[in-house]
């Protein structure tokens, strides 16, 4: 059995590496934003205000509105759907992104799926989940891409049914999204055919009826919230709103050429708060441990000889 000095090594050893990947996941956004897959591109400082091009990036909540569920998209497997197709029996999470997405979208079905492993609710048997491209020149293959990453990701393979990944025309796409409230930018990048996105993150609970119930903000979901919104909503209930603090996703702007990122400093806020805790949590321990050994140790020592005696 190892010694209490090895113990406290191990534990001191494991915090220290700890803190470090945490410190060094701060820089981590800014790296991985500033790396754009889409052409040549600069990117410029952090900035915490929109330029005007992007003032009508937002999410407005549209409680106890009915979605048009006689919209038509294309399925993850080249089908022509109807949303009517995924709702009447049960209720539905739906979320607005694109495929392509190089930052935001992909966290927030991250966060979706990371959610949903703690949620004893099925997807395809308790409720579906609905996932609508803004992109209309995205098609099957990148959806059926996605689907299979995130059927994956959640690790039962058996819910494949309830994973619905969908592409459309830009009129049905403008159609679901104005229901919504999902207000995003298109954005045109110098040197790339392809359409980048400015928009804000949040997924949507549906109720069987297919009227919106509740809005859930950023890219991280309490699990609790997503059991009680979908449980509401099963029964045709609709929830409050809620606070109205978006993650936004990063945004080009065209007037300097430069990617401003604000997602960044609230991802840096987060991480340096997580730093702070752990950081006070290792040195409360090394306090504690360092008493033992230089104060209570010899007492504890001289006890055992005396007993013994």
């Amino acid at each position: 059995m190892p010694s209490r000095s090895t113990i406290r090594s191990h534990w001191r050893g494991t915090a220290v590496a700890a803190g470090v990947a945490i410190a060094l996941s701060l820089g981590a956004p800014l790296l991985v934003a500033q790396v754009s897959s889409y052409g040549d591109k600069e990117t410029g400082p952090v900035n915490d205000k929109l330029p005007p091009i992007l003032s009508g990036i937002g999410i407005d909540q549209h409680l106890n509105t009915q979605l048009p569920l006689n919209l038509v998209f294309t399925d993850d497997q080249g089908r022509q759907v109807t949303l009517a197709s995924y709702f009447g029996k049960r209720p539905a999470i739906l979320a607005l992104v694109y495929y392509r997405c190089p930052m935001l979208c992909s966290e927030e079905l991250d966060g979706l799926t990371s959610a949903l492993e703690m949620v004893r609710y099925v997807p395809g048997k308790d409720f579906n989940i609905v996932v609508v491209s803004i992109d209309p020149s995205e098609g099957t293959d990148l959806a059926a891409a996605k689907k299979r990453e995130y059927v994956k990701r959640y690790g039962r393979p058996e819910t494949a049914n309830g994973w619905h990944f969908l592409t459309g025309t830009q009129p049905n796409i403008d159609a679901l999204t104005e229901a919504v409230g999902f207000r995003y930018v298109k954005l045109t990048v110098p040197g790339s055919s392809l359409a980048q996105f400015a928009h804000a993150s949040s997924i949507q609970i549906v109720t069987p009826e297919g009227k919106l119930a509740q809005y859930y903000m950023g890219v991280e979901y309490s699990p609790k919230d997503l059991l009680l919104g979908l449980d509401e909503a099963s029964s045709n209930r609709i929830g409050s709103p809620v606070d109205n603090i978006l993650t936004y996703c990063y945004h080009y702007d065209p007037t300097t050429n430069t990617h401003d990122l604000i997602i960044a400093r609230v991802i840096q806020l987060g991480g340096f708060l997580t730093v702070v805790i752990l950081g006070g949590f290792m040195l409360v321990m090394f306090r504690r441990d360092y008493k033992h050994d230089h104060g209570a140790g010899p007492g504890t020592l001289g006890t055992a000889r005396k007993v013994n005696g």
